[in-house]
This record gives C-alpha cells, sequence and structure tokens, in this order.
C-alpha cells in the first residue's frame, strides 16, 4: 500500500484525498484467500488531475467509464486504482456474444442437484472487489442491461430462480472504452448514465519520459528522450492520417526495451514491438523509416544502457 500511496504523492496528489483512500482501506477488509486478486501494475499511470477524479469518483460510490483512444493508459489506471483501494480485481472481458449467464452466472449440476455456478460480476459483487468492464462498447446493449441495478442507486443483482444478491458496498465497476475499434458501437444512455466518465488524455511526451525511466533507471538519459519522441512521432503521424494506429502501441515500445535489456539488438526489438504490428507492406516501411532516422541499424544494447 505504501509504495502506491507514495507514488501518488509524489504525482502530487492531495493529502485530503490520500487521507480518504487510506480510511477506506482500514474501513473494507479483504476475505482472506482474495489477496492475490489485488493487482501490482508493471507500470504505473502518470497524471495528477486523472488519478484525483477516479479516486474522487470511487471514494463518493460512483462507477468509472475510462473512454480515450489507443495508447491512453486505461487498464493501466485500472489496474492502478484496485491497487490504490486494495481491493480483489475480477476481469470481465465484453465481447460480441457475451451475455447475462457469462456474466452473473449458469445453472451447473454439482452433487446430484442443480445450483448457480456464479459469473465473475457475481463473484465481485459478493466479495466488494472491483470488477473492471473490458471494452464495454463490444458487448450488446441487451446483454449490459442485467448490469443496471447494479450500476445504479440499487444495488443488486436479481439472478433468475436464485436469490437477490445486494452489492458489498466496497464494490466498484470500472469499464474502459476504445472508439473506432473493429466491432464496437456506441453504448446506450441508459448505461452511460450510470457511470462517471473520465476521457482519458494522450500521454505527454513528460510524463513518457517518466514512465521509461522510472521502469528503465539503466537507461541513458539520452535514449530515454529518443524512445519518447519516437512515440510522439508515431502518434503525430497516425493523427495526420499518414499511417494508421496499429504501431501506436506503447506496450509495445515498452517490451521492445525490456527486450533490448536482455540483449535483443535496439532494431530488432523495435521490429518486433512496434513495426511488425503494421502488416501493410508500405505503412511497414514508413515506420521502419522513422525508427531508422533516430536508431541506426548497428545500435546495440550496451551503447544505449549505463
Amino acid at each position: 500500500m505504501s509504495d502506491i500511496i507514495d507514488f501518488l504523492k509524489n504525482e502530487g496528489v492531495s493529502e485530503g484525498i490520500l487521507k480518504d483512500v487510506t480510511d477506506f482501506r482500514l474501513s473494507h477488509k479483504v476475505n482472506p484467500g482474495l489477496e492475490k486478486r489485488i493487482p501490482v501494475p508493471r507500470y504505473n499511470y502518470y497524471g495528477a488531475e486523472i488519478w484525483e477524479e477516479a479516486l474522487s469518483a470511487i471514494l463518493s460510490g460512483e462507477n468509472l467509464l475510462l473512454v480515450g483512444p489507443k495508447a491512453t493508459g486505461k487498464n493501466v489506471l485500472a489496474e492502478g486504482l484496485s491497487q490504490a483501494f486494495g481491493r480483489p480485481q475480477w476481469d470481465i472481458s465484453l465481447y460480441v456474444n457475451a451475455d447475462a449467464a457469462a456474466l452473473i452466472g449458469t445453472d451447473t449440476f454439482k452433487n446430484g442437484e442443480v445450483s448457480l455456478r456464479k459469473g465473475p460480476i457475481l463473484k465481485c459483487a459478493e466479495e466488494g472487489g472491483f470488477g473492471i468492464l473490458d471494452e464495454v462498447n463490444m458487448a450488446k446493449n441487451e446483454s449490459l442491461a442485467v448490469l443496471h441495478a447494479a450500476l445504479d442507486f440499487r444495488h443488486v443483482i436479481d439472478v433468475p430462480g436464485y436469490e437477490r444478491v445486494e452489492l458489498d458496498e466496497a464494490t466498484r465497476f470500472i469499464g474502459t472504452m476504445n472508439y473506432g475499434y473493429a466491432g464496437t458501437r456506441e453504448i446506450n444512455e441508459a448505461l452511460a448514465s450510470r457511470f462517471m466518465i473520465i476521457q482519458m488524455p494522450v500521454i505527454t511526451e513528460e510524463n513518457l519520459k517518466k514512465l521509461i525511466s522510472t521502469n528503465f533507471s539503466s537507461l541513458k538519459d539520452e535514449y530515454v528522450s529518443q524512445f519518447a519522441e519516437l512515440f510522439t512521432e508515431i502518434r503525430k503521424k497516425c493523427e495526420g492520417g499518414e499511417i494508421s494506429s496499429k504501431a501506436l502501441d506503447l506496450r509495445g515500445l515498452l517490451s521492445a526495451i525490456h527486450m533490448m535489456e536482455n540483449g535483443l539488438g535496439v532494431n530488432a526489438a523495435l521490429q518486433l514491438g512496434i513495426v511488425n504490428k503494421c502488416f501493410d507492406s508500405y505503412e511497414r516501411q514508413l515506420v521502419d523509416d522513422i525508427i531508422t532516422v533516430r536508431f541506426p541499424k548497428n545500435l546495440k544494447r550496451d551503447k544505449i544502457f549505463k
């Protein structure tokens, strides 16, 4: 707990909000055996204003919907919130064929009788967990309608044929969604009204440098800047319509730097993490050219790490 709180202090998050987060953790214990569900994110989200908005919403008993383009840190922030509040997390991937049974539970035959095999939404509700609803706008609206009573002031889930389940008061749901992905759709007003919505901003170059330098402390400062500038340049090319967003992959960039740490050449790692995400040969060549300008083909690991 102290590590994430210290990180948030350093980011400039209000002391008052952090005290309330600490009080929340102390007053909502986690059932034994569920501690392993409390995430320890690989990366932290940088941005005090967004942190304060998100923490305040959850402290107020609200559910969150994180909306934004690719590589804005939606899932990183969602995991960070579960860690900050010390809550077990259920990751609920939504897809076009997701239905009520997949979310809440289904009948199963056990010990000679029919019983309910609880789904992730129901388990999360009973245990006071944080449910991460990944890509909310990929699921059918009629499937998500089963969550309406859980997400609004009623805080219940009525399971047909079984009991009416009241949500633990620590339960929160955090949805994420991208616009423009294949298979996505607009969410309806009834669902949107049940969330506090944060429009996730693009990561600034300054925060990107923080992210890279924090996770790769042996990386030379000049190359921290080079990698941050590379990502910013690719983003600008995407925004200008010169290339698609396939190469705009922050996870891919960070994974490439990890591979460089383990001895892979700089260009080879960037090929795997960024360039090869483009399946059009012309676009792949454009991205490769952007990289080659900054990182010569023969650049080795020992040149970029201290």
